[in-house]
């Protein structure tokens, strides 16, 4: 039975491949590649005359997303559960890369050498993707492939942390509750939810009373977020996501949000944008979610100042930090060129909370590149 299962897949893939194939280069020959005027020389010398035509195949790829959907969908049909990396079931869509879970070399050396450099104290949030809390529901090979969890990844980070920098554990708060709708399910990132969960514990840690949630008025801005999970598979028998607002009515006020882009560009904004509803990437909802700087001044007149150094976990945490702090900075070491201190000097704040996924803490060297020049000086 399963070669018969096998030989039918392979025969509906190929003829499928053949057929936009043969209608990808058609593409071609009416629009043409432009490749580079070198020619031969190009291939031989840097490569160019190949990315040329790669790039151009790929961009004349004949309904390229229609394609991924109907892969996902006659894998589904097949009983094959995963496509693009993506562990694909009715109820959630779950990263399922093999790639090795380990933090990236430097990670715990850059940090410590902040803490050690600037006054103020220094916490460190590593948060769980959705794989990393419900992991039990993948496929059983694939835990035996893989070198760590990343709760071990968490763990053997804090462990290189040492006592200069305090450390929170958002690993069992997530999956303690995890019944609930903490994270997107078409997405690896938490919910509104979700990083409210973990704010109980971190406000405490720096210092203050967490509000309850009962507190918050709480608007569904939308109920059709497709995440990055979705655009590797367009499998949609699960449910699109729900987009949350959390707004603390009676507290204290936004008085100014100021933000800076990739290209340095500076303009004025509000905390949530919500024409992002509208938009390709509904996440861009949250505070700063496009942004290599993001500052943050209330009515709080405390005087306290918070730096978050963090990933695309940040923007939907920043929120419930506004009733704590007179002003909050976020940098996004993947959006910033050039170092830390080009945007914030850390000594004009009292306490740093990194925040960053542990998908980003395992492929990514921004964080360690963002902390060079802190080692410089």
């Amino acid at each position: 039975m399963k070669r018969i299962t096998d030989a039918i897949t392979a025969i509906l893939v190929c003829g499928f491949v053949l057929l936009i194939t043969a209608a990808t280069a058609l593409n071609i020959i009416k629009g043409g590649i432009a490749l580079p005027g070198s020619g031969i020389s190009a291939l031989l010398s840097d490569g160019s005359f190949v990315r040329s035509i790669s790039s151009g195949f790929t961009d004349s790829f004949t309904e390229r997303l229609e394609w991924i959907s109907a892969d996902a969908r006659i894998g589904s049909a097949l009983g094959e559960s995963i496509v693009n990396g993506v562990y694909m079931t009715d109820e959630r869509l779950l990263d399922a890369e093999n790639t090795p879970k380990k933090a990236f070399p430097g990670t715990a050396s850059a940090v410590l050498g902040f803490a050690e450099r600037y006054d103020g104290a220094v916490y460190f949030a590593a948060i769980p993707t959705s794989a990393g809390v419900y992991g039990e529901l993948l496929p059983e090979y694939l835990s035996t492939l893989s070198t760590n969890t990343e709760k071990q990844v968490i763990d053997e980070l804090y462990s290189q942390l040492e006592t200069g920098v305090r450390k929170i554990d958002a690993y069992n708060i997530l999956k303690m509750v995890s019944d609930n709708y903490i994270y997107f399910r078409t997405d690896n990132k938490w919910t509104g939810y979700g990083a409210y969960c973990v704010y109980r514990t971190v406000v405490q840690k720096l210092g203050f009373q967490p509000i309850a949630y009962d507190k918050y008025t709480i608007e569904h801005l939308t109920d059709s977020f497709c995440g990055e999970l979705y655009s590797k598979t367009r499998y949609m028998k699960c449910k699109p996501d729900i987009i949350d607002i959390y707004e603390y009515t009676g507290g204290a006020e936004v008085t100014e949000c100021t933000a800076i882009d990739s290209d340095g560009r500076e303009y004025s904004c509000e905390l949530y944008d919500r024409s992002a509803a509208q938009g390709e990437d509904m996440y861009n909802i949250y505070p700063g979610a496009v942004s290599a700087y993001f500052r943050i001044k209330t009515t709080v007149t405390n005087d306290r100042r918070l730096l978050v150094i963090g990933d695309d976990f940040a923007p939907a945490f920043l929120p419930f930090l506004v009733q704590h702090y007179s002003e909050i900075v976020m940098l996004s070491p993947e959006k910033i060129s050039g170092g830390i201190t080009q945007y914030a000097d850390p000594d004009d704040f009292e306490q740093t909370l990194f925040l960053f996924g542990a998908d980003t803490l395992c492929q990514s060297g921004e964080l360690v590149r963002l902390l060079d020049d802190v080692k410089e000086e």
